[in-house]
């Protein structure tokens, strides 16, 4: 398993030791002690499952009191996966990591706690799935929105589909007075 830095420190990309024959392939998608010696979390307290459809946009959700590190995957299907800092006191506040996650690249990425996740869909299906180091909290949750100017992600899609509450979502800028340590940064 190798534990790969991306250009924000903590976001880590994971390549797990695949095994393949003919029959298929075998993989540890976690390892407490290789994920310690990795410098990730060694416990996950929840875990979710989501399945979408060509084109779909979760996202950029996070948490304010009890924010969630996630270790996510594609278990089938392909997914650009997406990390944005809203550390406010940090020097890589408001800069976003994307890294493709696929069925068949096997690869994981870890966001911190501290970062507003998301992903978009880009093969006809995808089942994703991600474990928490947090509980889902609804009254905790934020969502900024996936097309914020400030941000200037480079989404692999123009339209996607949404929910109502993340197209209704607000920019970084309009929910800084909400993140700890606000007032240090300004997008």
């Amino acid at each position: 398993m190798k534990f790969l830095p991306t250009a924000i420190p903590g976001v880590t990309l994971v390549e797990p030791a695949v095994f393949r024959d003919e029959r298929g392939f075998f993989l540890e998608t976690y390892h407490q002690g290789k994920f310690r010696d990795g410098g990730l979390p060694e416990h996950f307290l929840q875990d979710n499952h989501s399945f979408s459809i060509r084109g779909t946009l979760r996202g950029l959700h996070a948490q304010l009191r009890k924010p969630q590190g996630k270790l996510v995957r594609a278990i089938e299907g392909e997914i650009f996966d997406v990390a944005v800092d809203i550390r406010p006191d940090s020097p890589t506040f408001g800069q976003w990591v994307g890294e493709v996650l696929s069925g068949e690249n096997l690869r994981q990425l870890y966001v911190p706690p501290g970062f507003a996740h998301g992903f978009c869909v880009l093969s006809e299906t995808a089942h994703v799935g991600y474990k928490c180091t947090e509980l889902y909290d609804r009254e905790d949750e934020i969502i900024v929105l996936w097309s914020d100017p400030a941000l200037a992600i480079a989404w692999p899609v123009e339209e996607p589909r949404l929910s109502p509450k993340d197209a209704a979502a607000p920019k970084l800028a309009e929910i800084l007075h909400l993140l700890p340590g606000h007032g240090k940064n300004h997008l």
